[in-house]
């Protein structure tokens, strides 16, 4: 068993939606809450610090380092982590400092954390090179990768399966946003190990399928043989759906703005623009598609991110439109 602390609110409730489903008239959908794990308005990264942290501690660092987006969940996530735990917290964030901080962004800043923006240059050389003037200086730094989607990360998502069998072991779906590709290899992982009969699928918020196939094929063996599994997988056993990309990461369109409204309004829950919203518009081009049989139970698992509703330009693009749901 790898170590971890404890810093998540587990189990993380699941939720009928019955307004939403019956608006859509589709199969029964249900979500998984991890925007309710704590620390900051919470988000499904915080299960993977939990094993981050404890390697953290194990190592002797002192100081957590990782990089991310202006608005970045994980990073976020990793001030408020490293703040509990009594790290400091090191950021490197894409572009270049904004005038007035927003969303992700504002709560970075508001916990402390100190972050060095990579400007135009290319963020993982900016992070190599911060991780090394880190540890020069004496700081014991420990480098978390984008996401926290490595075998220590992911493995936190093979015991979120496990948790959500232990709720309710009868869905036929599994859905959810995937990009920097830990938290579906976990879920493979864990729907192998603990046996898991249904689908996992991840709806790329990002990348080409073929690319997160690979990533995540290779990452869930990764994973699996560190939980002490034989389990080996390859790009045809995940499960990937890239037909929302839309305009490209972090830019919301019509159906991102309408599954934003439709899940606030028919359920009073918030979805975020650039992860939850895609994922959960790509579940509702399914089932307007009849992608999902009217007899099957979908589970939407909400991996956090509500503090990007507060940033430019998602927040006035909400306001603006008026889309009747």
């Amino acid at each position: 068993m790898l170590p971890k602390v404890n810093i998540a609110h587990l189990p993380t409730p699941i939720e009928a939606l019955p307004r939403l489903s019956k608006a859509l008239g589709g199969p029964q959908v249900y979500m998984k809450r991890d925007d309710l794990t704590g620390l900051a308005f919470g988000g499904n990264k915080t299960r993977k610090l939990e094993f981050l942290l404890a390697d953290a501690k194990t190592e002797g660092a002192k100081t957590l380092i990782t990089a991310g987006a202006v608005q970045s969940n994980h990073c976020r996530q990793t001030v408020a982590a490293a703040n509990r735990a009594g790290f400091d917290c090191i950021l490197v964030l894409t572009g270049e400092k904004p005038l007035n901080p927003t969303g992700n962004n504002f709560l970075d800043q508001f916990m402390g954390a100190d972050i060095i923006w990579a400007g135009g240059g290319n963020r993982e050389q900016v992070l190599d090179s911060t991780f090394t003037e880190a540890k020069n200086s004496g700081k014991q730094p420990y480098l978390i990768p984008y996401g926290g989607s490595n075998t220590i990360g992911a493995a936190a998502f093979a015991f979120a399966l496990k948790e959500m069998l232990n709720q309710e072991p009868d869905f036929d779906w599994v859905l959810f946003p995937s990009s920097s590709g830990g938290t579906q290899a976990g879920l493979v992982a864990g729907q192998k190990m603990f046996g898991y009969q249904g689908n996992v699928l991840g709806i790329s918020i990002d990348n080409p399928a073929h690319e997160l196939q690979e990533r995540v094929s290779v990452l869930a063996s990764e994973t699996s043989r560190a939980l002490g599994q034989e389990d080996e997988f390859s790009a045809d056993d995940i499960l990937v759906n890239d037909d929302f990309l839309g305009a490209g990461y972090g830019i919301m369109g019509d159906p991102e703005l309408e599954a934003l409204n439709l899940f606030a309004r028919r359920e009073g829950l918030l979805l975020d623009p650039v992860y939850t919203g895609r994922a959960a518009a790509g579940l509702i081009e399914l089932i307007r598609s009849g992608y999902f049989t009217t007899d099957q139970n979908v589970l939407f698992w909400h991996t956090g991110g509500t503090p990007a509703l507060f940033a430019q330009p998602y927040l006035n693009m909400l306001l603006a439109g008026e889309i009747a749901v």
